[in-house]
C-alpha cells in the first residue's frame, strides 16, 4: 500500500506495520541524502578547486580530483565547524520528522515534514503517490549511485568525472 512497495522482505524484518513505517521513514531519509550526495560528490570534484582557488583556500579534492570520503580519506580536511553544524541540522531535522510522524495526522506518511515550499507536492491522492514513487526509486538509485561513486573511486583511484567525463562536459568537466 506504500509508494514503491513491492512487498520485497526476503528476511521478514518488518513485522509489524510499526517496524515497516520507521523503515520506510529511514529509507526516505538515506534516499534524500543520497539524492543530495549523487549530485554534490560530481559537482564537488569539478568545482571545488576551482573555488577554492578563486577564494584563496586549499582545495578539498585531491590530487586526482577525488572527493573526500572514508574509502578515500580526507575527511580530515573538513573543518570541525562544518561536522558541529551538520549534525546540529541532521538532529534538528530528525526530531522534527519524529514530532511530526507522532501526531497521528492520518495524512501522514514517512518522510512527510509538512514542509512544500515551492507547491509542487500535488493535491490529488494518484499524484501524490506517483510522486511519492518517484520520490523512493529515484532515491533508491541514488543510494546505489553513490555506493559505486565511492567504491569506484577507491578502486581505480581516479574521480568520478575522470572515469565519465561525457556525463559531465557540459559542466566544464574533462
Amino acid at each position: 500500500s506504500m509508494a514503491g512497495d513491492v512487498g520485497f522482505d526476503p528476511a521478514g524484518f518488518a513485522k509489524s506495520k510499526a517496524d515497516l513505517m520507521n523503515f520506510r521513514e529511514a529509507e526516505i531519509k538515506h534516499a534524500r541524502l543520497a539524492m543530495l550526495a549523487a549530485a554534490g560528490w560530481p559537482l564537488s570534484e569539478l568545482f571545488d578547486a576551482k573555488i577554492a582557488n578563486l577564494i584563496g583556500m586549499t582545495p578539498i579534492v585531491d590530487a586526482s580530483d577525488r572527493a573526500p570520503s572514508l574509502l578515500n580519506g580526507g575527511l580530515g580536511k573538513i573543518s570541525p565547524i562544518y561536522w558541529i553544524l551538520t549534525l546540529m541540522a541532521a538532529g534538528f531535522i530528525d526530531v522534527y520528522g519524529i514530532g511530526q510522524g507522532r501526531k497521528n495526522d492520518p495524512d501522514y506518511f514517512p518522510g512527510n515534514l509538512g514542509i512544500d515550499p515551492f507547491g509542487i507536492y500535488p493535491k490529488d491522492k494518484e499524484g501524490q503517490k506517483r510522486m511519492q514513487t518517484t520520490e523512493i526509486k529515484n532515491g533508491r538509485l541514488a543510494m546505489v549511485a553513490i555506493t559505486a561513486f565511492a567504491v569506484q573511486e577507491a578502486v581505480s583511484s581516479s574521480g568520478v568525472i575522470q572515469e565519465t567525463p561525457q556525463f559531465f562536459q557540459f559542466l566544464g568537466g574533462n
